[in-house]
């Protein structure tokens, strides 16, 4: 799935439990995210294909070679690390599930334009077996990621008007809090605090 969807599931995924901190949702937002840090090889495939005769291909070398156990272990354990100390379980436990949600989707919708899936090597480096695909996998493009993005998207404009916060929250606060005064202007509820200076 595209990393936009993969961030609006994990955040609305942090926003489940009510009392949130906003540091812990940005952590359990990174937390779907963080699997695709291994895609940055695509920045100099795109480069060399440009600009050189013997072109890179780390991204199909290394693309999901850290969407693996292993990983979101360690990754999971310097959440817990970073999340308020009276919330590191529960930090820890959400992050832990978005990391897994971004693989299920992955297996889910992540097929490429030529037919090709996406196996995921989910105990790697410690074993290359198990690797998980489904062979129902649709293609990345297709009619269901446009639907769950546009569900999460929905979603998250619903905790806006609700909870006065959107997935803006993780970068911009300013401008998380003036989509949550238009969100209350047009569809009701308190109204949103001033942004910050």
């Amino acid at each position: 799935m595209n990393p936009v969807t993969h961030g609006l599931l994990s955040w609305l995924v942090a926003n489940c439990p009510r009392e949130t901190t906003r540091r812990e949702r940005v952590l359990v937002t990174v937390g779907g995210l963080i699997p695709d840090i291994d895609g940055v090889g695509a920045v100099p495939d795109l480069i060399t294909r440009r600009l050189s005769e013997t072109p890179t291909s780390y991204f199909h070398e290394f693309h999901h070679l850290l969407h693996t156990l292993p990983f979101a272990l360690a990754v999971t354990a310097g959440a817990a690390a970073l999340a308020p100390a009276t919330a590191r379980v529960r930090t820890a436990a959400l992050f832990f599930v978005t990391f897994h949600l971004h693989l299920l989707c992955d297996i889910a919708g992540s097929r490429g334009p030529d037919g090709s899936q996406w196996e995921i090597p989910y105990l790697w480096p410690l074993s290359h077996e198990p690797q998980l695909s489904w062979s129902g996998q649709w293609p990345l493009d297709a009619w269901p990621n446009v639907a769950i993005t546009v569900a999460c998207l929905l979603a998250a404009g619903w905790l806006g008007v609700r909870r006065g916060r959107t997935i803006l929250e993780v970068l911009w606060l300013r401008g998380d809090a003036e989509v949550v005064r238009t969100l209350r202007a047009r569809f009701g509820g308190p109204p949103a605090p001033r942004p910050p200076a």
